[in-house]
C-alpha cells in the first residue's frame, strides 16, 4: 500500500488557498493512502473523524469515524477496515453501495463503527423562503429585505411584569452555578413571571440576574433580565464603546441558558445549505479576485456532505442545540477597515477539523479544541498556531465584549456602537432594534460556564452591557431577526422518553410533529439548511469494544 503523507503546517494552508480547487486541497493536514482500486482521505488525522473514500469509476463516499479516539479506518484492496485495538472489522465495498442507495442520511457500516453521510435536504420555514426569494430574484430584493426587518423589529419584544418578591436570600445562587447578574439593588427583591420562558426552573416568578437550575439535566441553569435592571455603575461604563440605551430595548426581556463546561462537550455542524463557501455580495470589487470561486479558492463543499443533522449515536447524549451564526452572504464586510483586508473578512467556520472557509483575524470566534475544550476570543494571525488543534470553529462578527486590557472585566467591543464597521446587520439608518441572539463565556468558582442568550428587541449596545452584568468574559452575536435564526431547543429524557422545552415558548413552531402527536425537533430529528451547535452530556459517549 502506497501511502502519501502531507506537510503538516501553516505554509500548506497558505499555499493551498490561492488555488486549491476543492475543498480537499485546503485541508492542509490531510493524509491519503491508495490501493489499485480505491484512494482514502483521512481529512485531517488528529481528529480522525472525516474519510473520503474514491472507489474507481464512482463518486466518492463520505465516511464518518463515531469513535476517533479508539478507532482508525484503514484501506486494503477488498474495502476498507476498521481497527479497534487488535481487532479489525472489515466492510466491503459492496456495502457502501448498499449505503448509497438507502433513505438513511447516516447509513451505519461495520456494525456501526462507520457512518456513511449521504445527502439530505434541510428544512426552512416559509419566512426564511420568502427572504431568499426576495434577495435572489426581486430587483432590490435586499432593501426589500431590510424593509421586511423593520415590520418584524419589535415582533418578538417582550417587558418584565414586576412583582414584590423575596429576591436572591432565597437561595437560587447554588455555589456552583454562575455569577448572577449586577443589577440595580432596588431590583433586588423584586421578580418576573416571563411568560415565554420555555425551560421549566421549577419556579414562575423568578429574581432578575438570578440563575435557576433547570430540571432534567445537571448543569444546566436558566435567567432572565431586562437591560434596565443592571447595575448603573456598568450602564455608566465605557460610554465610548456602546450607546446609550433607549427606553424600548432597555425595557426589552432577554433569557439566557447557561451550561456547565465541565459536565458537557459542545458539538458544531454545517447545514444542508448554510453558510456556504462562495462569495458574499458585500464584497468590494477590490477585494474581490475575479479568478477564485470564493475567498477560499473553492465555490462549494463537494466531494464532502453536510448533513444538517446530529448524529444518531450523539443524538441519544443531546441535551440541547441552537442555531449558529449568520448565512455567508452576510457573513462578511461591506464598510470599515475588516472590509479592506483579507479579501472582506468572510466569517470562517471548522467542522471536526475540517477547514470550509478559514478563519480570518479580527473577527470574534468560538472554537473547541482536540480535547474538547471551550474557547472564545478575536481571532489573530498568531492564533494559527491552534490550528491543528482545532476540533470546531465559526466566526461571527466582532466582539459584544471582550476583557478590559487594564483591569480584565469585561468592557464592551471596540466595534459595537459602530452599526457598520461592526457589520451588526439591520436597518441602513443603524437604528433597528431587533430580536437577537448571542453567546458568551463566564468563569465562575473555578469553572467556566457557556451562556447562550435571547435578546427579544435590542441593539449591539444593550446585548453587550447584558453580558457585562453577567460578568461575561467574552461574548459575541450569533443570528438575529427570528425565531428560526434564534432557535433553542432543551431535551429531558425518561427512558425512551423525549420531551422538549424551548428558551422561548414561540420556538416550538419550528420542530414538526410525527402522526402520533410526537414531537420531532430540529436538528436532532430532521435535517435543516442552517448551521447549528449541539450541547452534549460529558461522558455519556458510547464506546464499541
Amino acid at each position: 500500500m502506497k501511502l502519501l503523507l502531507t506537510a503538516l503546517g501553516l505554509l500548506v494552508l497558505a499555499e493551498g488557498q490561492s488555488r486549491p480547487g476543492s475543498i480537499v486541497n485546503l485541508q492542509p493536514f490531510r493524509q491519503t493512502s491508495a490501493t489499485r482500486a480505491a484512494t482514502l482521505i483521512n481529512l485531517n488525522p488528529a481528529m480522525n473523524v472525516w474519510y473520503l473514500l474514491q472507489v474507481a469509476g464512482k463518486p466518492a463516499y463520505h465516511l464518518e469515524n463515531p469513535h476517533p479516539r479508539e478507532a482508525r479506518v484503514l484501506l486494503d484492496e477488498k474495502g476498507i477496515v476498521v481497527v479497534q485495538g487488535r481487532s479489525r472489522y472489515p466492510c466491503d465495498f459492496t456495502a457502501l453501495e448498499q449505503g448509497r442507495s438507502s433513505q438513511l442520511i447516516y447509513y451505519p457500516l461495520c456494525d456501526g463503527r462507520l457512518y456513511l453521510r449521504n445527502p439530505a435536504k434541510g428544512s426552512r420555514t416559509a419566512l426564511e423562503a420568502s427572504a431568499e426569494f426576495l434577495r435572489d430574484q426581486v430587483w432590490g430584493g435586499e432593501n426589500v429585505v431590510i424593509l421586511f426587518h423593520h415590520l418584524l423589529g419589535e415582533r418578538y419584544r417582550e417587558t418584565a411584569d414586576l412583582q414584590p418578591g423575596v429576591g436572591t436570600k432565597e437561595g437560587n445562587v447554588a455555589p456552583e452555578g454562575p455569577l448572577p447578574a449586577l443589577i440595580d439593588p432596588s431590583f433586588s427583591t423584586r421578580q418576573v413571571t416571563p411568560g415565554n420562558l420555555g425551560i421549566a426552573p421549577g419556579k414562575s416568578a423568578l429574581t432578575p440576574g438570578a440563575w435557576y437550575a433547570t430540571e432534567g439535566n445537571a448543569g444546566a441553569w436558566v435567567s432572565v433580565l431586562q437591560p434596565n435592571f443592571i447595575a448603573p455603575s456598568i450602564l455608566r461604563s465605557y460610554r465610548k464603546l456602546a450607546s446609550g440605551l433607549d427606553n424600548v430595548e432597555a425595557a426589552s426581556l432577554c433569557y439566557l441558558i447557561a451550561f456547565d463546561l465541565d459536565r458537557i462537550d459542545l458539538g458544531y455542524a454545517l447545514g444542508t445549505e448554510h453558510p456556504q463557501v462562495g462569495w458574499s455580495s458585500r464584497v468590494s470589487a477590490p477585494m474581490r479576485d475575479p479568478d477564485l470561486a470564493g475567498p477560499d479558492g473553492i465555490a462549494n463543499i463537494a466531494p464532502l456532505v453536510s448533513t444538517g443533522l446530529i448524529r444518531p449515536d450523539e443524538g441519544r447524549n443531546t441535551i440541547a442545540a441552537f442555531t449558529g451564526g449568520f448565512k455567508r452572504e452576510h457573513g462578511a464586510f461591506r464598510y470599515g477597515d475588516l472590509a479592506r483586508v483579507n479579501r472582506g473578512s468572510h466569517y470562517g467556520f471548522i467542522e471536526n477539523g475540517v477547514v470550509f472557509s478559514r478563519l480570518e483575524p479580527g473577527l470574534a470566534t468560538i472554537f473547541v479544541l482536540d480535547d474538547d475544550s471551550v474557547g472564545m476570543k478575536t481571532w489573530t494571525e498568531a492564533d494559527n498556531k491552534l490550528l491543528p488543534r482545532i476540533k470546531h470553529a465559526r466566526q461571527n462578527g466582532v466582539p459584544l465584549v471582550e476583557p478590559d486590557p487594564a483591569t480584565g472585566a469585561p468592557e464592551p467591543g471596540r466595534l459595537v456602537n459602530q452599526w457598520a464597521a461592526g457589520n451588526w446587520s439591520g436597518s441602513e439608518d443603524e437604528k433597528l432594534r431587533t430580536l437577537r441572539a448571542g453567546i458568551a463565556l463566564q468563569n465562575a468558582h473555578g469553572r467556566r460556564f457557556l451562556i447562550y442568550a435571547v435578546f427579544s428587541d435590542a441593539t449591539p449596545s444593550a446585548m453587550a452591557r447584558v453580558f457585562q452584568a453577567y460578568q461575561a468574559s467574552y461574548g459575541m452575536l450569533l443570528d438575529m431577526n427570528a425565531l428560526e435564526h434564534t432557535y433553542l431547543a432543551f431535551y429531558r429524557r425518561s427512558g425512551s422518553a423525549l420531551s422538549v422545552e424551548h428558551l422561548l415558548t414561540g420556538m416550538s413552531v419550528l420542530d414538526k410533529a410525527s402522526k402520533s402527536g410526537e414531537v420531532i425537533p430540529r436538528f436532532l430529528g430532521f435535517p435543516d439548511n442552517r448551521d447549528f451547535f449541539y450541547v452534549m452530556r460529558r461522558g455519556a459517549k458510547e464506546v464499541k469494544p
